[in-house]
């Protein structure tokens, strides 16, 4: 299982940023690059339950991969989704199914100063994402 190269850079990047606050702006600039939804796409299919923001994820297949898009109103977790999407997009389902981003996260330091609303919001979409990817990888 090899790791993209969209969230290799980001992990590098983040290496380098010792203070939390660096690394809060620096989520906030991810999540701040990521392409909007379209409004017809912010849909209750599409919404993330289990988030104290309003959450959207957008999948697709390309081939035997699966795709990631999403967008959320707070800028932290847009940030978020920025990385699940770099982490998760563009790999195949089984490999997404496989990849804890939980134990991820906590590797690059990012949970630890998390509210637990938002912790937990994370998880309601690492858990969708994941659900989708088994279900797919059958």
């Amino acid at each position: 299982m090899s790791t993209p190269a969209a969230y290799q850079d980001i992990a590098e990047n983040l290496s380098f940023l010792d203070d939390w606050e660096d690394r809060y702006r620096y989520l906030i600039e991810l999540g701040q690059a990521l392409p909007p939804l379209d409004e017809a796409e912010k849909t209750e299919t599409n919404k993330v339950h289990g988030c104290v923001s309003q959450v959207w994820l957008v999948s697709g297949r390309e081939g035997d991969a699966l795709t990631y898009r999403g967008e959320s109103d707070a800028m932290i977790v847009r940030g978020l989704v920025a990385v699940l999407v770099a982490l998760y997009s563009g790999r195949p389902a089984s490999e997404i199914a496989e990849t804890d981003a939980i134990a991820a996260f906590d590797e690059l330091g990012l949970r630890e100063h998390l509210t637990t609303q938002r912790s937990n919001g994370l998880i309601a979409m690492v858990n969708r994402i994941r659900s989708e990817a088994r279900a797919v990888a059958g």
